[in-house]
């Protein structure tokens, strides 16, 4: 009989509440000492998405030389001196359970160190910057889709006692509704692109794929925004999907790259490229 490994989550833990996200710089304050057998882990992570049902944690950390390393330490979930400190309470995505995780202690193989490296001389990697841009906005334009889905529902069975015919019948209605389906349209065939040509080992350079998450996290935002105008004071109602479609959706501007970062890079790469030849 063939038996089928277990299935497994493994999310990385990046931010730290001294340090903010690491992609604004700095060294984290969480630290692995060196031992006979391996690393010895301390430091505490925030905003760890799924922390109660993760199996692996890559944790971005420091050594604690005269000159430090940093990189991603691989650690089981079940290692000892792992303790999750209950604080997500944020918002939106109430129940993705994004508690603080703490690391006293915590032994881990020599061989579980990854990509160490001085600050700042690794290499980002464009696959992984290419589905950090793909499956981060994937969450929220589905988000968008449900509130999509919520709203033409809402529109079609709703009938004011002054129209006498559904909402749905109003053109301004239907205008707000293919905005709706413009930036998720849009959504859907920049990811499906994205991963089709990351998948094809040509996935876009840094800057490109940091731009290219904001453009996506935006559109799930705006798509959202034109479903709660629609639904006017239906959208602030908890009895309602479509209020915590509007608090959810909001998550999507706090993952890195933010916004002025992304803009930041992508601006300062056009700048310093060199133009093309004009035509004849």
């Amino acid at each position: 009989m063939t038996r089928w490994p277990k299935g497994a989550l493994i999310n990385a833990l990046r931010v730290e509440p001294e340090l903010g996200s690491p992609t604004r710089g700095g060294l984290p304050a969480t630290v692995a000492r060196r031992t006979p057998d391996g690393w010895l882990l301390s430091g505490r992570k925030r905003y760890c998405t799924g922390a109660p049902g993760l199996r692996w944690l890559e944790v971005w950390g420091r050594t604690e030389d005269a000159e430090p390393l940093v990189g991603g330490f691989l650690v089981p979930a079940d290692a000892p001196g792992i303790g999750i400190v209950e604080s997500w309470n944020h918002l939106g995505l109430r129940a993705s359970g994004s508690h603080d995780v703490v690391f006293h202690d915590v032994p881990i193989p020599a061989h579980h160190a990854i990509g160490l490296a001085p600050p700042g001389a690794a290499a980002p990697d464009a696959a992984q910057l290419a589905w950090n841009a793909v499956l981060v906005p994937a969450v929220y334009s589905g988000v968008a889709r449900a509130a999509r889905d919520w709203i033409i529902g809402f529109v079609q069975d709703r009938v004011p006692g002054s129209l006498g015919t559904p909402l749905a019948s109003l053109p301004r209605v239907q205008e707000a509704v293919g905005r709706i389906e413009g930036l998720l349209a849009a959504n859907a065939r920049i990811t499906e692109a994205l991963a089709l040509a990351t998948d094809a080992g040509q996935p876009p350079g840094a800057a490109e794929a940091g731009v290219l998450k904001v453009v996506l996290a935006e559109n799930a935002v705006r798509a959202v925004e034109e479903a709660t105008l629609l639904a006017g004071n239906h959208a602030h109602d908890r009895a309602n999907p479509l209020e915590r479609h509007w608090r959810d959706v909001q998550c999507a501007r706090m993952h890195a790259p933010a916004s002025d970062a992304a803009h930041l890079a992508a601006g300062r790469a056009a700048l310093s490229a060199p133009l093309a030849e004009p035509r004849a």
